[in-house]
């Protein structure tokens, strides 16, 4: 099975092979189609099947429409079900960068559970078990008023969600009192827009940066990483 050829407009193609497809996801592209998103039709596993001759695809796991980074697409039932497997059993790890409001410890984890529905009010929801780590790797201070303060501050993060809920990690740093920059429900409009014109870029702030899957079938345990993109440059440590 070949791999489909390098286009404008198409996403960038991290690995290809027999059993698996893996492109680096820009922020603002759905996974595949939605009902919550019913009036976009472009999608990333419908764009990546039409370049591979109409071949299906099987998404393993999801990306929010605004993250951007590495997303895996299984190209036959057998992958997928061993890959689908491997995320449940939690053997599928993954880490993100994210910018955030705030200067967190530097480093931590929140068990908080979450409702199954982040669309729906919390409430008479079951709980499910969450749990996120991070690592902090930069702290940067700009001016912007807050309301109690001449200038606000933000920190880079290093994420490891070690469960799979949606929207897990937007919500669990809403918790914590640390929105993502550019998480329009989560998040403050007036910091969102006040980072989008520091960094000249508007977007939310996370991106899946690598991911590690199990061996399966004939395969060897594989890592994959999408470097993050030139606007995330001036948020990096040195070196």
């Amino acid at each position: 099975m070949t791999a489909p050829p390098e286009a404008a407009g198409l996403p960038r193609v991290l690995a290809c092979d027999a059993d698996l497809l893996v492109i680096d996801k820009p922020a603002g592209l759905l996974v595949h189609r939605s009902a919550l998103d019913a009036h976009e039709a472009r999608n990333a596993r419908d764009l990546m099947a039409q370049a591979l001759g109409g071949a299906p695809l099987w998404p393993v796991h999801r990306l929010d429409k605004a993250t951007s980074g590495v997303l895996v697409f299984a190209r036959h039932v057998d992958a997928a079900r061993a890959l689908g497997a491997a995320f449940e059993a939690g053997r599928v790890h993954k880490r993100y960068l994210a910018l955030v409001r705030g200067w967190p410890p530097e480093a931590g984890e929140t068990r908080q559970p979450l409702a199954r529905d982040p669309e729906r009010p919390s409430t008479g929801q079951p709980l499910l078990p969450a749990v996120t780590r991070w690592r902090r790797l930069a702290c940067h201070e700009r001016p912007v008023p807050d309301g109690r303060h001449a200038s606000s501050r933000y920190a880079l993060l290093e994420v490891t969600p070690l469960t799979g809920r949606r929207h897990q990690i937007r919500r669990h740093f809403k918790q914590l009192a640390h929105p993502l920059i550019g998480d329009s429900t989560h998040g403050k409009g007036a910091h969102n827009r006040a980072v989008a014109a520091w960094l000249g870029h508007a977007r939310l702030w996370l991106h899946a940066q690598a991911i590690e899957l199990p061996a399966f079938g004939d395969r060897a345990a594989t890592r994959i990483e999408a470097p993050p993109g030139a606007e995330w440059g001036p948020l990096l440590p040195p070196g």
